[in-house]
């Protein structure tokens, strides 16, 4: 092929894809993007309900996150993590201001699955002990350590994995393991569960409870009211330490800048990335108290990376920031989830005989769709592939027919836009997801 030459299937020649058997079908492609809207490359525009891979929090294009960049590179593009430069140390201390409790140092990497890898390295050797316990409903990232402590299928055909990881069921009311009847019920039974793996894997061998403080891409599943601080009191017990994975709910996704403020708990350790830069260049990292940071005081920490705070990915952190403060970003999640979303979705939930539940926080929501709302029976079968997916498939097929491009992970609709994006903006993608929902209607049970 010439060097000028257009490849025939886009990038489909070349590049080896994520998460994808590599004869599939040819990736859509993104000609240009601003605000919470992209275009692909025959001109047509979409609604980005995902926020890409909900880290674009601040949308595309940013004036003040591109300045950042530009400025940063006129001065100082790039420095090894054995040197200190301002502008990593100026996020670091915007970043540990704005986390709770004790948690004042930040270890920087390159996204979220170096972030979960380091919290749990920093928790075994803080703590002398070998185990993690993880929820079945997560996903953690797709390195040997974080995909071991993912829950979901994506683990199956990764293992075996890291040593030492048992799993354990999260709180899902609508779906509980537990036969609870309320979010009442479901805590508390939650909690005995989790309870019974510590003493069942010898408490004294735990190192760490590693949970999403809200559960992601597994269905936007908010802990019930007393389920973190539960979770923190048997950690407390036991001496394990308490890790939050905030990769994709942290910098303000459900109104907050960490997630756990919503439930006043403080952990041990968070994980963050895509939304403290909204991913403009790779960026993540780990909040750690002082409780472990204390075990690396006199001891060397034994691990680091290349790009550890990369100027160029921490200034527009900086901004991030600052524009979150500047424009008042958080009370903008927090009236747009409270005043569009839950009372839209409500509505949309009454008239449609698809959805079974409706739930969410802040500008992070999903849409659960059923065949039946009485059984429950989701809309597709858990992990389904080939025809059984078609289903969903068509879902996500006419929502885009209709301008918007939400994710669609198993049985849901997921709802996480731009947190930039306007009354008008979101109204307009929530009346495109109703019109798109006549296709699951279609599916169910008379």
């Amino acid at each position: 092929m010439d060097a000028g030459s257009t490849p025939p299937h886009g990038d489909r020649s070349h590049v080896f894809r994520c998460w994808s058997a590599q004869g599939g079908s040819p990736l859509p492609t993104i000609a240009s993007a601003q605000g919470s809207w992209f275009w692909d490359d025959k001109g047509d525009r979409y609604l980005d309900m995902a926020s890409q891979l909900v880290n674009v929090n601040l949308g595309h294009g940013h004036p003040q996150l591109l300045s950042a960049i530009k400025d940063q590179a006129d001065r100082l593009c790039t420095a090894a993590p054995h040197f200190a430069h301002d502008t990593r140390e100026h996020l670091a201390r915007l970043i540990a201001e704005r986390a709770p409790g004790d948690l004042e140092r930040v270890f920087f990497t390159n996204g979220g699955t170096e972030a979960v890898e380091h919290a749990i390295r920093m928790a075994k050797l803080a703590t002398g002990r070998p185990k993690l316990l993880s929820a079945y409903r997560s996903y953690h990232g797709a390195t040997s350590g974080s995909i071991t402590l993912t829950g979901d299928p994506r683990r199956w055909p990764n293992e075996p994995g890291l040593p030492g990881v048992t799993h354990f069921f999260g709180p899902y009311t609508y779906r509980s393991v537990f036969y609870a009847q309320d979010d009442r019920q479901e805590c508390e039974r939650a909690l005995r569960h989790l309870d019974e793996v510590f003493r069942m894997e010898g408490p004294h061998t735990v190192a760490a409870v590693v949970l999403e403080t809200v559960v992601g891409t597994n269905g936007v599943l908010l802990p019930p009211d007393g389920y973190l601080e539960g979770v923190r009191a048997l950690c407390d017990r036991y001496g394990a330490l308490l890790i939050c994975d905030e990769v994709m709910v942290g910098f303000g996704r459900i109104g907050e800048w960490f997630a756990v403020d919503a439930w006043q708990v403080t952990p041990d350790l968070i994980t963050f990335a895509k939304g403290v830069n909204s991913g403009y260049v790779p960026l993540g990292g780990v909040v750690v108290s002082d409780r472990v940071a204390a075990a690396f005081e006199g001891n060397v920490y034994p691990g680091g990376l290349t790009y550890s705070g990369h100027p160029l990915a921490c200034a527009p952190g900086i901004a991030t920031i600052e524009v979150f403060e500047e424009t008042g970003v958080l009370e903008h999640v927090r009236r747009l989830g409270r005043e569009v979303m839950a009372p839209v979705l409500a509505d949309l939930a009454d008239r449609h005989p698809s959805i079974g539940e409706v739930r969410g926080r802040g500008l992070f929501w999903a849409i659960e769709l059923v065949r039946d709302k009485e059984s429950r029976e989701p809309l597709v079968p858990f992990n389904a592939s080939g025809a059984d997916a078609e289903p969903m498939n068509k879902v996500m097929a006419a929502c885009v027919a209709e301008g918007v491009w939400p994710m669609c992970p198993m049985n849901r609709i997921h709802l996480a836009p731009p947190l930039v994006v306007t009354e008008e903006e979101l109204r307009a993608g929530l009346a495109a997801i109703d019109a798109a929902l006549r296709v699951a209607d279609a599916y169910t049970i008379a």
